[in-house]
């Protein structure tokens, strides 16, 4: 059931209800709505509704309609999102998960593993235990298997997949394995179910041969009951009259899983259709669908593979399969989930008195490495040029760099809509702080040039913007470039001194160029605000006044003047909103809020859950100090 609480009740009131669902032995969850506290209690004991309803400080008592409770939207609106080790898993992420169908050997599984994680896995599976149809084929290597996969999974990074088949083998697996999968013919094994959600780790729970949608949720439940939330439900087809392929995949549960439930859901399009050549286009149309991720067997010489060699891939086709994902993933405004190629973690403990890399767009000289030595000081150890905002960021994610510095908007020019774009995407990176950068440029030419023999000036276009009245003044052919300090550079190779730049003053001394003139630009008052932005696994929040958002609010009439009033409602001084269309849809938008907090910190989950729950898709950017 869910208790709606009423606005004013007292803590007093709300601990003695929770204390008393409990003594009834209902397992309580509180939950902030859009208007009212609420409370989702899940239990066996048949109390009668009236009786909590009475209380002080109740407002109403909703029985949950679904027979799967913890598993429903209606107990929880949100996505479930979680990690495993440095993987995260749901919201609008694709999560793939490869590997071969059945441990074999040491040599196997290990030559898989760095197969699939250099073509861009995140995670590698791999039956240990394999449950066959006929007791005369391959069983498994069993807890060999495990200490196999355990290794692999030491050597390059990847959390593993493997399946249990009996509840006597948990305590011997839970040392080696990241993810417990219960396969299909054990969906409905009800005391496995039992043991996996006392165990606690995260759970791959595949649909049955022939299982209905609200069953699979329902053997999700007796996992979820026993106190584990972290389940993944996997399609991997269902039994029908079609025997050409092995399974006929049920694509259409996906959308209705994601209505009815906040559990992310899988696909495997390896067991679904049993074919090879049908597994890459089933694949696509699952994350087209919207799933939130792929299971997909690779084999590195399937013709001899032991267990399901006409369905594995060769590691070149689940290559291509990736590539392919990564083109798809950004139309169906989803994220690729990538781990860091080094471990980004342990060279941070490891670091002693300077930075590692910081990522910035540009090349040197430009105002982007400007901000990272104002930001951390001359100490920083390796300034990292990029070719592209996008490049900045992919270096944060993958462990190249610590950190990237990106500019968010400037106070002539406004904002940079690419940047906003790739915060919303990349859902794993999150802003840690924010320096401000005075822009002043100068016009910088061969050394031994002279101003007035300058005829052409090459520059950003909005630095030429910027300085348009001395360009006009001088007579200069304004040419657009890429980059400022990159113009610098282009022009320092030219040898041409009726050429010149504008960029800052250090890029003068980078390329051995000559200031001509300084502070040239038409309004003094030029800043660009850049945002430090870092992997959500790699930095804790500590200090913080300044919160960042992303949301995208329901088509009703007044839904954003009542989202702004929970802003108010909590005293929030907002600084900052600006709307983006949402790609697909025409006339939504997506809405980027900065707020200041300088109240109770404590407070802060609950205002995050109420803006979740008002908005149709909420994400926090980041929580950092904010720059003076």
């Amino acid at each position: 059931m869910i208790i709606v609480l009423k606005r004013n009740i007292s803590i007093n009131d709300k601990e003695k209800i929770i204390n008393y669902l409990q003594e009834k032995s209902f397992r309580v969850k509180e939950i902030v709505g859009d208007e009212e506290s609420i409370l989702g209690a899940v239990g066996h004991n048949g109390i009668d509704l009236r009786e909590v309803e009475i209380m002080p400080g109740v407002a109403k008592v909703i029985p949950i309609s679904k027979p799967y409770k913890l598993a429903s939207r209606e107990f929880k609106k949100s996505d479930t999102v979680f990690n495993v080790g440095p993987v995260t898993i749901g919201g609008n992420r694709v999560t793939v998960i490869a590997g071969p169908c059945a441990v074999e050997s040491r040599e196997q599984i290990i030559e898989s593993a760095y197969a699939v994680k250099a073509a861009g896995a995140v995670m590698l599976r791999g039956g240990a235990f394999k449950p066959r149809t006929s007791p005369y084929s391959f069983q498994g290597l069993q807890e060999k298997g495990c200490q196999f996969l355990k290794e692999a999974s030491e050597l390059t990074g990847l959390p593993v997949v493997t399946e249990i088949v009996a509840p006597n083998d948990a305590n011997m697996m839970k040392d080696y394995v990241d993810v417990f999968q219960i396969g299909a013919r054990n969906m409905q094994n009800f005391e496995l179910l039992k043991t996996m959600g006392k165990l606690g780790k995260p759970v791959i729970l595949k649909r049955g041969l022939s299982a209905t949608i609200e069953e699979w949720l329902m053997a999700a439940e007796y996992i979820m009951a026993e106190g584990n939330d972290n389940v993944i439900l996997c399609e991997r087809g269902i039994r029908t009259y079609e025997n050409f392929t092995r399974n006929t995949l049920d694509l259409s549960a996906v959308p209705i899983i994601q209505q009815l439930s906040h559990l992310p859901v899988i696909v495997d399009p390896s067991h679904a259709t049993g074919l090879r050549d049908k597994v890459s286009p089933m694949a696509l149309a699952a994350v087209a669908a919207g799933a939130n991720g792929l299971i997909v067997e690779v084999h590195p010489n399937p013709e001899v593979a032991l267990s399901d060699g006409p369905q594995s891939l060769y590691p070149e086709q689940f290559e291509k399969l990736m590539c392919d994902i990564k083109v798809l993933a950004p139309v169906m405004d989803k994220e690729l989930v990538t781990i860091p190629k080094t471990n980004p973690v342990q060279s941070i403990i490891n670091k002693t008195e300077k930075h590692i890399g910081a990522a910035f767009q540009g090349v040197r000289g430009a105002y982007s490495e400007m901000a990272v030595y104002n930001y951390y000081g001359s100490e920083i150890g390796y300034p990292m040029p990029m070719p592209t905002f996008k490049d900045v960021f992919d270096a944060v994610l993958d462990g190249r760099a610590e950190s990237g510095l990106i500019p968010l908007e400037n106070s002539l020019a406004g904002s940079i809509n690419e940047n906003y774009d790739l915060l919303k995407c990349y859902s794993d990176i999150s802003i840690t702080g924010e320096v401000k950068v005075r822009v002043s440029h100068s016009i910088i030419g061969m050394k031994g040039s002279k101003l007035e023999n300058i005829k052409e000036v090459y520059s950003h276009p909005q630095a030429l913007a910027q300085c348009s009245a001395f360009i006009e003044k001088n007579g200069l052919k304004p040419i657009a470039h890429y980059d400022t300090a990159g113009a610098v550079k282009d022009i320092s190779l030219l040898g041409d001194k009726t050429k010149a730049a504008i960029a800052s003053s250090a890029s003068a001394d980078i390329y051995d160029m000559q200031i001509l003139q300084e502070g040239i630009e038409t309004h003094p008052g030029n800043y660009t605000r850049f945002a430090v932005i870092k992997r959500e696994d790699v930095y804790e929040t500590t200090d913080w006044n300044k919160v960042s958002m992303v949301f995208t609010i329901k088509d009703e009439q007044g839904s954003l003047s009542k989202y702004l009033s929970i802003f108010n409602k909590y005293n929030l001084n907002m600084t900052k909103i600006e709307s983006r269309p949402v790609h697909g849809k025409p006339w939504s938008y997506t809405f980027y809020i900065d707020v200041m907090f300088d109240g109770d910190k404590s407070l802060f989950k609950e205002i995050e859950e109420e803006l979740t729950n008002q908005a149709e898709d909420f994400r926090l950017l980041g929580l950092y100090q904010a720059c003076k």
